[in-house]
Parts: C-alpha cells; structure tokens; sequence
C-alpha cells in the first residue's frame, strides 16, 4: 500500500487518516495503534555514527533470489548499533504490495532513456528503513528481480538497473529532498553497478564501498546503451566499464568505487587468477596492488538456532541427537524416500552450473550403493531442474526432489540431514554451508572461495579439491567412514553447531572500513 505531504523524522511524506500502523518496541510484541505513523528508533548521537545508503536489487523480507538478498536483509540490521544504514531497492510488486505501508517522500527527474520516478520510504517493524523505487513501468512486472517466470532475462535490465544506480547517486546528492543524505553509499553486485558510476562521472565527493557478491554476474551491456544510459564516452576505457567490446555494470562498480570488497578472504584472491577472475583477473589484481579490494566475509543472522527455530518440525539443542533424528524422519516423509538407517544427504541450491549439480548427479549412484539418501530443493536453470526430476525418478525412495523454494523446507532440510552437498566450482561466500553447520549437518564441499574459509576440514566438514568426479567420491567416503562412527560423528556436529558465524562479530569489520572511508573522503575534501 503507498500512500502519498507529515513528517518522518524530517522527511516529507503522507498518510491518510484513520490508518493502522505497526510499532515495534524492543522486547516487545507488535501493536497496531489505529491513526498513528510507523517511526523508526532515534539514532543515538555517536559522533562516529555514519549515514549509510545500502543498495540492493533484493532483500529477504520481500524479494529474494540467493543470498544476496539474505545479507541485504541482515547486515543493516546488524549494523544498526554502529551506523544509521538505510536500504534503497526497486519497487518490484512483492515490495510495493507488502503488509508493509509506502509513504511517498520524493521524487526524482528523468535522464537520457531512465524515466522520472518517485522515492517511497517503508519502516519495517523492526525499525529498518528501506526507501522504494516507485517507477511501475520499470518495475511492476509479474515475475522475479531479473527477469519473467520463464527463467528469462528481461530486455531492458540495461534501464531498470542503471535507475537504481541513478537513483542512489541522486539521494547522495540531495537531488530526491527526503532530507537525509547518506555519508557514504554502499552497492552490491551488478544491479547496482552505476551508483558508484554516476556519482563519479558527477563529481560527487560521497565515498562509495562496492562489493561483489558473485563475479560471474557482470550485468553486461552493448556499447549501443550509451545513449540511452547517459554514460559518458570517457567512461569506454579498459580502465573504465569497457569490458570486451561491450559494457560491465559490475566492472563499472569497481572502476569508480571508492574500495571494493568481496564476500570471504580466498575469493577475494581467486578472482585475482584467471581460473576465477571472470576476464577481470588483471583489473583485480592492480585494484589488489592499489590496496583497493579486500575480503569480508557474510555472517548470519540470530535465526539459526536450532533450539528456538520456529520453522524445524523439531527443535533440538547441541548434544539432542534424537530430536535431529526427528527431523530427519520428516525431512524423509517430505520428499518421500523410503525409511533408513543410513545417512541423509540434503541439497538446498540454486540450481545452476556453479553449484555443480553434474558431479552430484555423477555420484549420486556412489552415494545410494553406501545406503545413502539425496533430498534436494532448488530451482534455477530449466536444463539443471529437468537434470534433477530425471534423478529422482532413478531413484525412487533414495532420491526425492522438489523444483522451487521454501523456507521452512529448507531449514527443516539442514536440521535433518546428516551432510549438506556443495560441490560448487566456486563460491564467492556461500551461506548454506553456515546454516548446515549450525544445524549440525556437515558439509561436502569443494576446496574454494567462502567455503574454504568456513569449513574446518575433518572438523566441520569435508573439503575436496578438484571439480571431479573422483576427488568429490574421496570426500564423500570420508563422510560415510565418519558415519559408521557415531561418536566421532557427533563430536563433528558439536564443533560445527558451535561456530561463529553470527553478523554480530562479521559486521565490525565492514563498520571499521566505513568509518576509514568517510575520514579519507573528508581529509580529501579539506585538502581541495
């Protein structure tokens, strides 16, 4: 619902008369007060405390396609304490069609092909602030963030995403008049490529902080979007966007970023090599040279608990074996296989070439000749889910496959299984294998980016290191070696449901780059 002239802690906005809204008060419940607007908390008054514009093309509350919308709904929550981080995102219609009130706060013009549109600003009960990118003919399609049901791009990502760009780089420079006007603009991935961009070509002097969540999604473009992008000619430089003969929104992100960061440690110098950098391995590798690109790695969020999780069949603590086994057998049920004693193995992926669903599929008889069961959920690629409806029916009762994505499934998936697959021929961070392991299902994984980072091979899980068939079989019989031994097995599962991978310790170090960024923004400043 929008509603569109009040005061929001100084923004313009509108509300009709007679409305409900939610306020939300710490260790509280929720309580609808008839007549009343939704405010965020008041920011405390630490000198330190910096205003920072979070874009993102999804979030989980309301649109998510992987796990960069499980960030995007986590860390500004988890820095909340530190900086006042606000989240801009598109007003695709799982935004503006929420529980969630939309009060208009401004608007913006137009400018080359990007049509004018208005900014929305929705206060989740929590007390985040998201502002909306209200522009219907961009946006309010049926479908998903990138493209139509079918699985197909749409056409015109080119505009859709170079508005949001646009739209940050506007709010940085005060151009929406929402009258809150961030000191340092934070963009993610490709969607959001332009904003560092646009504020560059402009001459704004906020610092921008651009982070790659997976280099294998450039957002590239024909040189013929120029135009219709506004993009200057200068900008069609190897040191540029330029990419190829065509254009990169990613490369853009990186070129005009005030520092880039990339989502764990390994990745960040992986994509430094060409097996991993994508054809951007020598611009990385001079950004790495420069001090430019660095490496911090995701958290997760409190909810991956497996004690007070709401969504488990079962809840059971560190040390309740049997409440898992409980799990286990609904995960069975669920998916149909056939009652056993043997160990469960869970699948809860994009379904796309990266995750490496071929090698699962090439061991998949490996795995049910040693008594071992596959449940898999996921969609992606056509070819990939056609690949896995094809297995299940292999395997009737040892292998049980769902096309799509639920939450609750896939929570009660981590808690039931014994072993998480992920044979992905890279991974950027990954999240799956950090809600496994807190779920004391031990991961599978192939020896790279986030996963090597996460996994304690032989502790908390089983790392391989080639993306074959015979080096993930290697670590597979280690599982199974480690399954016959139930004491060993769970001492595993203790270490692993103990790790700390909680936001709380991961966002410090993204609060710190902030703060750097800001000060070298304005020593810069005083300088001039």
């Amino acid at each position: 619902m929008i509603s569109a002239a009040l005061d929001i802690q100084g923004e313009r906005a509108h509300q009709s008369l007679g409305e409900s809204s939610t306020i939300s008060v710490p260790g509280s419940r929720q309580i609808n007060v008839p007549g009343t607007k939704t405010l965020a908390p008041v920011a405390s008054q630490n000198p330190n405390k910096k205003k920072v514009l979070f874009v993102t093309s999804e979030i989980a509350d309301l649109v998510k396609t992987g796990g960069l919308g499980d960030v995007s709904a986590a860390l500004p929550r988890a820095m909340a304490h530190l900086h006042d981080v606000r989240v801009l995102i598109p007003g695709y219609p799982q935004v503006v069609h929420s529980e969630n009130p939309i009060h208009i706060i401004g608007e913006l013009g137009g400018h080359a092909a990007l049509p004018p549109c208005k900014i929305g600003r929705m206060d989740m009960p929590d007390g985040l602030v998201i502002y909306v990118l209200i522009c219907p003919e961009l946006y309010e399609r049926e479908g998903g963030p990138y493209g139509a049901n079918n699985g197909r791009d749409w056409p015109d990502n080119h505009i859709r995403f170079a508005r949001l760009g646009l739209a940050a780089a506007d709010i940085a420079a005060n151009l929406a008049q929402i009258h809150w006007r961030p000191d340092l603009v934070h963009a993610h991935d490709w969607p959001a490529g332009l904003a560092p961009a646009y504020m560059h070509w402009r001459g704004q002097r906020t610092p921008t902080l651009f982070t790659i969540h997976n280099l294998a999604y450039q957002g590239v473009t024909s040189l013929g979007s120029c135009p219709e992008l506004g993009i200057p000619t200068h900008a069609l430089q190897q040191e540029g966007m330029e990419f190829y003969g065509k254009m990169s929104f990613l490369k853009a992100g990186m070129a005009y970023s005030s520092h880039i960061t990339t989502v764990s440690a390994t990745y960040a110098q992986e994509i430094t090599t060409p097996d991993f950098g994508c054809g951007l391995d020598g611009f990385l590798a001079a950004k790495t040279q420069q001090g430019l690109l660095s490496g911090i790695p995701n958290g997760i969020d409190e909810s991956w608990d497996s004690a007070t999780d709401p969504h488990l069949f079962a809840p059971f603590a560190i040390g309740d074996w049997e409440g898992k086994a409980v799990n286990a057998a609904h995960v069975r049920e669920l998916f149909g296989l056939n009652d056993s004693t043997g160990p469960l193995f869970a699948v809860v992926s994009r379904l796309v070439y990266q995750k490496g669903l071929d090698l699962t599929e090439a061991v998949s008889e490996f795995i049910v000749q040693n008594g071992g069961q596959i449940a898999i959920i996921g969609r992606g690629e056509p070819e990939e889910e056609q690949a896995m409806r094809e297995l299940a029916l292999r395997f009737p009762g040892q292998i049980g496959v769902r096309i799509g994505f639920n939450e609750t499934d896939a929570r009660r998936m981590f808690a039931g299984s014994d072993f998480l697959l992920m044979p992905s021929r890279y991974e950027p961070c990954g999240l799956s294998q950090m809600y496994a392991q807190r779920f004391g299902s031990l991961p599978v994984a192939r020896n790279t980016g986030g996963l090597a980072d996460t996994i304690e091979n032989g502790v908390t899980g089983f790392l391989f290191d080639e993306s074959t068939v015979d080096s993930y079989k290697e670590a597979l019989s280690r599982a199974f070696k480690v399954f016959a031994f139930p004491e060993l097995l769970n001492a595993m599962r203790c270490r692993a449901m103990a790790a700390p991978f909680n936001w709380s310790k991961a966002v410090e170090p993204y609060a710190e780059l902030y703060e750097q960024l800001v000060a070298k923004a304005l020593g810069k400043a005083s300088h001039k």
